[in-house]
C-alpha cells in the first residue's frame, strides 16, 4: 500500500514537472518569434551543414569577442566550393549564421565566397537583433580565414 502511494506521488510530481517544461518551452518559442526572423529560427533549428568534413581542403577557426568559436571547413575542387560545413559552440544566432553562410557558398566559386560580407549574411537571414550581429561578422571572418589558409597552402 505504501509503495503504491509513493508511485502515485512520483507520477504526480513527474506530471507537474512535464507541464512546467512544456510551458517553459512554449515561452521560449514565443520569445524566439519576437526576437528572430523566421529564417533565423529555421536555420538554427535545422542546421544541415553543422557537421565535420573529413579531410577538408581548407579550414578556418576563430573565437569571437563574445566567446563563441566558429569553425568553417571547405572541400574545394577547381576553384569551386564543393562542400562547406561548420561547427560552433555558440548561440542560436551563431548557428544560424554558420548554417546560412555555408549554404550560400556551397557550389560557388572562391571569389564569390570571399566577397560575402556580414551585411549580406544578415540580409539573407532577414535581419538579426543588434546584439547578435557580431555572429554574422564571426561567420564571415571565419570563412575568410579558411580561404586565406587555402590560398597560402
Amino acid at each position: 500500500m505504501e509503495k503504491n502511494r509513493k508511485e502515485i506521488a512520483l507520477k504526480m510530481e513527474k506530471d507537474v514537472f512535464d507541464e512546467l517544461i512544456d510551458e517553459l518551452q512554449k515561452k521560449i518559442e514565443e520569445d524566439e518569434k519576437l526576437t528572430y526572423s523566421k529564417k533565423v529560427i529555421e536555420e538554427y533549428k535545422n542546421p544541415v551543414n553543422f557537421r565535420p568534413i573529413e579531410k577538408p581542403d581548407a579550414m578556418g577557426e576563430i573565437k569571437g569577442p563574445c566567446g563563441d568559436t566558429m569553425r568553417i571547413m571547405l572541400s574545394i575542387k577547381e576553384n569551386v566550393i564543393k562542400d562547406a560545413a561548420f561547427w560552433t559552440d555558440g548561440c542560436g544566432a551563431s548557428i544560424a549564421c554558420g548554417n546560412r553562410l555555408t549554404s550560400i557558398i556551397n557550389g560557388k566559386k572562391l571569389d564569390y565566397a570571399k566577397n560575402i560580407s556580414n551585411v549580406d549574411l544578415v540580409k539573407s537571414l532577414d535581419g538579426l537583433p543588434k546584439e547578435h550581429e557580431h555572429c554574422a561578422v564571426l561567420a564571415t571572418d571565419t570563412l575568410r580565414k579558411a580561404l586565406e589558409k587555402y590560398h597560402k597552402a
